[in-house]
């Protein structure tokens, strides 16, 4: 079976305005304790299923060859608007410290305009350690939006949550680094 050669980068796309009907929603919604608990369960679903899209069009794109200079540039660019529509929403609500987020968005928008200035020269691609941050950070992110705390309790609920954000912290800081080891290497290499 064929597939049209730009679906995965139309899926890639596609996840940017739903990052920002997502974020709608998510503030909508509001916090744990005054939530709307309809729409928080909408923007956590949505957002699960905008996040699995990426690896969709990754899959479609390996699978079929049709892999693009385009691909490897914006969708993790889509990745970072989603994760970080995410955790700028749960800050806002003050279900995640701001501290968290600022480090993660710096090391993530960093690192894209990195990607950004040297993408006429060359794409860097994601490396391995980055897709596993990105995947981590959706499934903390799924698991801190889906408003579980009202069958397990606020307590549980919290210390999960706490405990997940401090892991994708440790994994967003530890690939950034892997990330510059990689591009001072590649640049003494090409010299």
């Amino acid at each position: 079976m064929a597939i049209p050669r730009q679906l995965p980068n139309a899926i890639t796309v596609a996840r940017i305005p739903l990052a920002v009907v997502f974020f709608v929603l998510l503030l909508v919604g509001g916090t744990y304790g005054l939530a709307d608990l309809t729409v928080r369960w909408i923007a956590a679903v949505l957002f699960i299923v905008a996040i699995s899209t990426d690896w969709v069009d990754g899959y479609l794109a390996r699978r079929y060859d049709i892999v693009s200079d385009f691909g490897k540039l914006w969708d993790p660019i889509a990745d970072k608007l989603l994760t970080g529509a995410g955790f700028v929403g749960l800050a806002i609500l003050g279900e995640v410290s701001w501290w968290i987020v600022v480090i993660i968005l710096v090391r993530e928008w960093g690192i894209t305009i990195h990607r950004l200035v040297v993408a006429s020269e060359h794409v860097v691609a994601a490396a391995w350690m980055g897709k596993i941050k990105t995947a981590f950070q959706g499934v903390a992110l799924g698991w801190a939006l889906v408003p579980l705390h009202v069958f397990i309790g606020l307590g549980p609920w919290t210390v999960v949550t706490t405990v997940l954000m401090v892991i994708v912290l440790v994994l967003t800081v530890v690939s950034g680094i892997d990330y510059i080891v990689a591009q001072v290497r590649g640049a003494r290499q090409s010299r």
